[in-house]
This record gives structure tokens, C-alpha cells and sequence, in this order.
């Protein structure tokens, strides 16, 4: 997710979410998702 935000040109990420799920009796699926955004001093 950084990375991915870097690459956008971000130096933040901002409203992170984890989400999960089980899919049958031997796997999960795991989402990690936010905003990439600039913050800068005023």
C-alpha cells in the first residue's frame, strides 16, 4: 500500500482498512485499502 502511494506521487496514506474473509475451511482472504493523499505543512 506505501509503495503503491509512493508511486502515486503521496507521502501519505490516509483512512486505512482492513477487511477479511474465509473462503471454505482452508483459505482467508485478507484486503488492506486506503487513501493515498500529500500532506503538507501550512
Amino acid at each position: 500500500m506505501i509503495e503503491n502511494a509512493r508511486a502515486m506521487g503521496a507521502n501519505a496514506v490516509v483512512m486505512m482498512r482492513f477487511d477479511s474473509s474465509e473462503m471454505g475451511q482452508t483459505m482467508t482472504e485478507v484486503v488492506a485499502y486506503g487513501t493515498a493523499a500529500i500532506i503538507e505543512r501550512s
